[in-house]
């Protein structure tokens, strides 16, 4: 065995270091991922780019080559990645203070910028976080908290993905999507919120009422005008009818027994008995 390493010393060591090399200068790159060779620091190509309308099996994926000490590869994934924000206090429109959590889905389209502004996938979440944060406040800072719990909810996040995305291109990463996981009110202030609502609607059913009795006071008012109206015509008709009338409505109220009876004497030539004595 000594014989022949003696013999065959330098081929051997000259297989190792070429099966070395050989072994160093091939790289695999699955589906999931792209990869940015680097030479020397300097990105010199991208493996595996992603593409949004390239199906699997014909993005490039697969076995490629570098050159050994001289090429670094940098994996990047080409899935959707996920930045969280901190959860932080936002001030809205009515003067509510809301906690507020909130996440971002993005992806890395372009590998190469990715890599010279960046570095890597962690350095850009920790870039996108505080852009992230600095529209959130913005945005829910033009908003009512009501309209949180309607559909213009929707339209914030637009409106936050779209600027989240318009800063996150700098980095060559495109921002798919932006959602709140929670806004809520601070521990206490929605007992106080519920009693200024209530407070409200107190108000305004007083209001309402109010304007009720209103009405209703004028529309009686009328109808007792226009009742009144109505007899002053009809008995105006008939001078002897309405008399008797009158008397006969006297006569009802002073002869009723009524809760404990009622005794009345008079004289049979009473005038307020002229009724009974006929015409």
């Amino acid at each position: 065995m000594n014989t022949i390493w003696q013999k065959y010393k330098g081929p051997i060591i000259a297989a190792a270091v070429v099966l070395v090399a050989l072994l160093s200068s091939v790289v695999i790159v699955p589906e999931s991922q792209q990869a940015v060779v680097l030479r020397f620091g300097e990105p010199v190509r991208v493996i595996n780019r992603y593409r949004p309308d390239v199906p699997y099996g014909e993005t490039g994926a697969g076995v490629s080559l570098r050159i050994p000490f001289a090429e670094r590869v940098e994996r990047i994934d080409k899935r959707l990645l996920s930045v969280d924000m901190q959860p932080q206090q936002v001030l809205s429109t009515d003067q509510l203070r809301l906690n507020v959590d909130a996440y971002a889905r993005f992806r890395i389209v372009d590998p190469v910028r990715m890599v010279r502004t960046a570095g890597t996938p962690e350095r850009v979440k920790e870039q996108l976080e505080p852009i992230l944060t600095s529209e959130l406040r913005q945005e829910l800072g033009k908003r009512t908290f009501q309209s949180l719990l309607t559909a213009e909810r929707g339209r914030a996040m637009a409106n936050i993905r779209d600027g989240l995305d318009e800063e996150a291109r700098e980095y060559g990463v495109q921002v798919v999507d932006v959602r709140i996981k929670r806004a809520d009110l601070p521990e206490g202030a929605l007992e106080s919120a519920f009693t200024r609502m209530q407070a409200a609607r107190e108000q305004e059913a007083t209001t309402i009422r109010a304007q009720g009795q209103k009405q209703a006071q004028i529309i009686r008012a009328e109808a007792e005008a226009q009742a009144a109206r109505t007899y002053a015509e009809s008995f105006g008709k008939d001078a002897d009818f309405y008399d008797f009338y009158r008397a006969m409505q006297s006569y009802d109220y002073a002869f009723s027994e009524g809760e404990h009876g009622t005794t009345i004497v008079l004289s049979p030539d009473n005038s307020y008995l002229k009724e009974f004595r006929g015409r």
